[in-house]
């Protein structure tokens, strides 16, 4: 299970893990600035390997924030390391993420963020975006770095298996079909609606946590994942109405 350092725009890294027996991709996002910022805080076993990639870029001991898109275990188990690994770091997530989680798991104080508050890293700058239950999860949310156009979407376009670390074609095909294999996705009528209101912030890149990153039209792509679950909801409903019919 290696772990691999991509630069994937201007200063914003991917590292990504392989983890063959879930034929998964788990990734982190770090963004070096003034106070670089990490996306994503990955399992607590892969810090070890994680963090002396990290090393690469930037010192530990200058990371400043620490963020990720909802609690879950390949998203924030090893937040408690990388706290004590920089001391100056704080986690920094949405309001709900703060109640639900952070605000008794995080062993310094979280910062809370509203929807559509950013943090200038300088050099970068970076917008929470709350997705409540899209992917997954009441304290989901996505992070937008404005000076590259990055959207770190978080589960949104999950795949499977290993392959490029940048892709410039569909990645909504394979989610699609990833989607059908897990049923992951807490698919309702607000689902398509919000991620097509991340496609209006016209992404350059799109910075995905199980998959390959994204070089291209990344409004596109997000309008074409929301079709998809869109027509995901459709065939729920209609299997509903024949079965109580």
């Amino acid at each position: 299970m290696a772990t691999s350092l991509t630069e994937i725009a201007d200063e914003v890294f991917c590292l990504s893990t392989y983890v063959e027996p879930a034929n998964l991709r788990f990734n982190q996002i770090l963004i070096v600035a003034e106070e670089p910022l990490l996306f994503h805080c990955g399992y607590r076993r892969l810090f070890p390997q994680v963090s002396a990639e990290v090393t690469r870029a930037t010192p530990l001991s200058k990371l400043r924030w620490i963020s990720y898109g909802h609690h879950e275990a390949d998203e924030s188990g090893s937040m408690n390391d990388w706290l004590e690994a920089a001391p100056n770091a704080r986690v920094a997530v949405g309001q709900r993420g703060c109640v639900l989680s952070a605000m008794d798991l995080a062993i310094r104080e979280p910062r809370a963020l509203e929807d559509g508050e950013t943090i200038d890293l300088g050099g970068k700058r970076v917008r929470w975006i709350a997705t409540p239950h899209v992917p997954h999860g009441w304290d989901a949310g996505v992070l937008y770095e404005e000076s590259t156009g990055t959207l770190l979407c978080g589960d949104l376009f999950t795949s499977l298996g290993d392959g490029p670390q940048i892709v410039e074609d569909d990645i909504v095909e394979p989610a699609l079909a990833a989607e059908r294999e897990f049923r992951a996705t807490a698919i309702t009528p607000n689902t398509a609606p919000t991620i097509r209101k991340l496609a209006e912030l016209s992404p350059r890149a799109l910075a995905l946590m199980h998959g390959p990153a994204f070089h291209g039209d990344g409004a596109r792509e997000l309008h074409r994942l929301a079709d998809g679950y869109e027509q995901l909801l459709e065939e729920e409903l209609a299997s509903a109405g024949a079965a109580g019919a």
